[in-house]
This record gives structure tokens, sequence and C-alpha cells, in this order.
């Protein structure tokens, strides 16, 4: 591939990694994610994805900008308070990173359009909120045999991993969480969540978004980062794949 003069200069951190190098920034153009969620963990996810030059960002998100987003969603602006935030996610992206093509999809994941809306895709983040539409995600990526990066956050705690369940040997999402229901009662409104978590949490899932579609290093699949924010620590835990699984144990 190619790079322009802009390009290169925009991208010269990475070019200059010997693991990294114009074959994983190449990989980057050329790729197309989805990400669900503009939120508290989509806003930093999608910053860097866009300022690493990753091909086309479709971001998906039916919800509006408030006022109480900005505590920890910094994608986002005060002006942009009632906006749509897919709306305004794709044009903050394309202002980062004008070779990013964005794709501002203002609706909500539901069963008879997720698979529509996520078809094409080379890799799906999902940050969203909601158990129902978070298995939504990781049914259609499994069955679509795209790796799914999925990250959550409590109040004071947060988790990443990488998906992928069409592999024999590793586990999908339904391994790991089974078929939760949502607890409305129980969001950031009601309970709270440090701001600057998201930021860690959204930030390890371009992480290893990257890392999936560059290969600059082996894949995490399998494993699930933990992030204590009282204690300040991490931990790294093992998946292992559910033979009784309701969603992959039949591939």
């Amino acid at each position: 591939m190619n790079f322009s003069d802009d390009e290169l200069e925009r991208y010269a951190r990475h070019l200059v990694l010997p693991e990294f190098g114009g074959r994983g920034q190449a990989a980057l153009a050329r790729a197309r994610v989805a990400v669900v969620g503009a939120g508290g963990l989509g806003s930093p996810c999608l910053l860097y994805l866009a300022a690493a030059g990753v091909g086309r960002l479709t971001i998906i998100d039916d919800d509006a900008v408030a006022l109480s987003n900005l505590q920890r969603q910094v994608l986002f602006e005060t002006a942009d308070a009632g906006e749509m935030k897919a709306e305004r996610a794709a044009s903050h992206l394309h202002a980062l990173n004008s070779h990013v093509e964005t794709v501002a999809v203002p609706l909500r994941l539901e069963a008879d359009n997720v698979d529509a809306l996520l078809a094409g895709h080379d890799l799906i983040i999902d940050g969203c909120d909601s158990f129902t539409t978070r298995l939504l995600v990781a049914d259609a990526a499994l069955a679509a045999g795209v790796p799914l990066v999925s990250g959550a956050v409590g109040p004071f705690d947060g988790q990443v991993a990488v998906f992928r369940g069409f592999d024999p040997a590793l586990p999908c999402y339904r391994c790991f969480v089974g078929s939760p229901e949502d607890q409305p009662e129980r969001n950031c409104a009601a309970v709270g969540v440090l701001g600057a978590l998201t930021g860690v949490i959204g930030s390890l899932m371009a992480m290893e978004a990257i890392r999936e579609l560059s290969a600059f290093s082996p894949s995490s699949a399998g494993r699930i980062t933990l992030f204590d924010a009282m204690a300040g620590r991490f931990r790294t835990l093992s998946l292992p794949k559910d033979p009784a699984c309701s969603a992959c144990s039949a591939q």
C-alpha cells in the first residue's frame, strides 16, 4: 500500500515500529470496524481507532448527547447536547482524521436489524450498556465469524476481552456470561461511574482491536483483563470454552 506524504507524517510513530510498520498500518487502513455504543467506552475507543487510521468506522448508537454524558464521554462537546451521538461522533472523528471513513447509524440494534447493520465488517466492538443488545451483537459476530471486542465497566472496575468463539478452541461471549438479563436499576445514573475509568477501558478496547486487525502480536482471545480502580490493579484471567454453550457448542 502506498501512503501519501500526509499519511507518512501522521502515522510516523507506527511506521517506525518494527513489529507494526507499513504492513500493520496498511491492515488498519483496509479494516472495516463497527462500534456499538458511542458512550463512555465507545468515545475513547473511537478516538484512538480514528487516530490510528482504521479505514472505516461504523458508529451505531440511538441516543442523544446529554450534559451528564460529558463527565466521561470525551468525544463530545457541550455544544453537542441534544444531538444524536452517532452523527456527532462521525463528524468529530472525520475532523480528527479525514483519511477515515465514518458512518453514522443513529439506530438501536434489534433482532430484526442486527445482522444487516453488522454485516461486512472485519471486527465488531461492543461497549453498550444493555445485555439484551450485547447478546444480539455477540451472536451476530459469532455467526459471521468475526472477532468481537467487548468492554464493560462498573462504578470502580472494568473489563476487556476478545471473543473468537468461531474457533473450536476458544470461548464465545455466551461461554463467559451465559444468558443474563438487564437490570434497569443498575445504570450509570443510579450507581455512578468514575469518568476516567471509562477512558482506561475504552483505550484497552482500542488496543485489542488494533492487535486483532494488524496482528502486531498474538490475539488475546481466551483471556479477560480486569481493572480495579480502587486498588489500581490489573489482573488477567483465562476464559474456558463452555462445551455446553448454547451459542458456540454446535460449531
